[in-house]
């Protein structure tokens, strides 16, 4: 196994953060075990070697670091309490206020797509995209270029699906020949998938209704969350909503979202 130093493992950490927000400052551990191998692969001898050729900018190869490194683990219906309350407050409020009836929403840190489908069936659902006139927009965007790839696939095992209502595994799904199953072109349409990088400036064209930002900012440190939050904020309509996920919180008194319930904040 390539052992880190104490010198690599600063520069990995400084790098990380610098650059994509993630903070690996307790990682060291993590770090060596998911990454030995593929220096040793390469055929290099230590982490300075493989800093140097990350330094060059390597798209593939950093690609390839971020996916070791952070754990895309996700499933439909996941944390449904927030797609309970899209359908109990936000959609009824929507369909009563919204005249221009378009609708915006970003699933950043979408992983391999579940969430943003999740959404689409779900507005689907509410909205009937084919009998009514609502334009509906879902931009899904990950950091990754190897699980969007998947993402825009669309192709899920059984185990990934199970937590969804059944009406919408029948409703929503093809059956393939290997037993998976696939996204029907129909919610596969409404959601438009980009790399996109929560560190870079967030210059939304139309603001979004919903932000989904669910998991994701539990890589990066105080400072670096409360920074993406305040885009987010920005980024969003009045009365626009965040959600983020159960095991994550923003410190209320930094941010200009007002708390509604553990997980979602509004832009009031």
């Amino acid at each position: 196994m390539v052992k880190l130093t104490d010198n690599e493992f600063l520069e990995f950490v400084d790098l990380m953060h610098m650059n994509y927000g993630i903070d690996l400052s307790k990682k060291r551990v993590l770090i060596e075990g998911r990454l030995s191998n593929l220096i040793e692969r390469k055929g290099m001898n230590n982490f300075s070697q493989y800093l140097d050729n990350i330094k060059k900018n390597n798209k593939e190869e950093i690609t390839t670091l971020i996916n070791k490194l952070t754990t895309n683990y996700t499933y439909f219906y996941r944390e449904e309490n927030h797609f309970k309350y899209l359908k109990e407050v936000i959609f009824p409020y929507e369909e009563k206020n919204n005249r221009t009836k378009t609708l915006n929403i970003w699933s950043a840190g979408c992983s391999s797509g579940e969430e943003p489908y999740t959404l689409a069936m779900l507005i689907n659902d509410y909205f009937k995209f084919n009998a009514s006139n609502w334009n509906v927009q879902i931009f899904a965007t990950d950091i990754s270029e190897n699980v969007l790839s998947k993402a825009r696939e669309g192709i899920y095992t059984e185990e990934s699906i199970a937590k969804l209502p059944e009406p919408y595994k029948k409703r929503y799904f093809e059956k393939t020949i290997d037993s998976k199953y696939q996204v029907l072109p129909e919610i596969k349409k409404h959601v438009t998938f980009k790399v996109f990088n929560l560190m870079d400036p967030m210059t939304a064209k139309n603001k979004y209704d919903v932000i989904f930002c669910r998991n994701v900012m539990i890589y990066f440190n105080a400072e670096t969350k409360m920074n993406i939050v305040n885009k987010f904020y920005d980024a969003t309509k009045p009365q626009g909503y965040l959600m983020i996920g159960h095991a994550e919180t923003i410190q209320r008194n930094q941010s200009k979202f007002t708390y509604i319930s553990p997980a979602i904040y509004k832009k009031e």
